[in-house]
């Protein structure tokens, strides 16, 4: 008969996405997880296979929690705005907790960017392709703007969103505020 689970999974995968985002996956360690969870090593493999399994749902999970944020910009109708508000609805977190950094996601795109892990690089790019379509959707809302115009403004707004996970980790309110103001003073 199987045992039954002595913790709760969403309280324990919070925790572990808590300690990855600050730390990354590779600083982070099979001891912090065990001790940040709660939970020993045999409760974590029982549960998510491996450290990857671990910080592949880990990452679910904090794409499901951003959501929200994802989903008001893809319900948007202003085009434009709707990106900027995206940019600021993003970092707004990081303001309440000076623990949290940058964008998981973001975070964990740069760190496997020389990494040949496939698993954790299709999430990675699957999540950056779909940003990018929204960006794009929502440039296309101004019928001023031709396709190569749209193009060249969504890759740029998706590396000025790379940008603004970065320098989260670091500036001030009023440094990252700055730079979402002068990233669209000519979008």
């Amino acid at each position: 008969m199987a045992r039954k689970k002595q913790y709760n999974e969403t309280e324990v995968l919070e925790k572990a996405m808590r300690l990855f985002w600050k730390n990354g996956y590779e600083t982070t360690s099979m001891q912090m997880l065990e001790k940040e969870m709660g939970i020993n090593k045999f409760s974590i493999y029982a549960s998510f296979g491996s450290k990857q399994g671990l910080f592949l749902e880990s990452l679910k999970y904090y794409k499901s929690k951003v959501h929200a944020i994802l989903d008001k910009l893809k319900k948007g109708t202003n085009g434009v705005e709707d990106i900027k508000q995206f940019f600021y609805d993003s970092v707004s977190s990081n303001f309440k907790d000076d623990n949290l950094k940058g964008c998981l996601v973001t975070n964990t795109y740069n760190e496997f960017s020389e990494k040949d892990d496939e698993l954790i690089q299709e999430q990675m790019h699957f999540f950056m392709d779909n940003l990018k379509a929204l960006i794009t959707e929502k440039l296309q809302m101004d019928a001023s703007k031709d396709e190569e115009t749209i193009k060249k403004q969504a890759n740029y707004l998706l590396l000025a969103k790379h940008g603004l996970a970065a320098a989260a980790r670091v500036n001030t309110k009023a440094e990252i505020e700055d730079y979402i103001e002068m990233t669209f003073k000519n979008i």
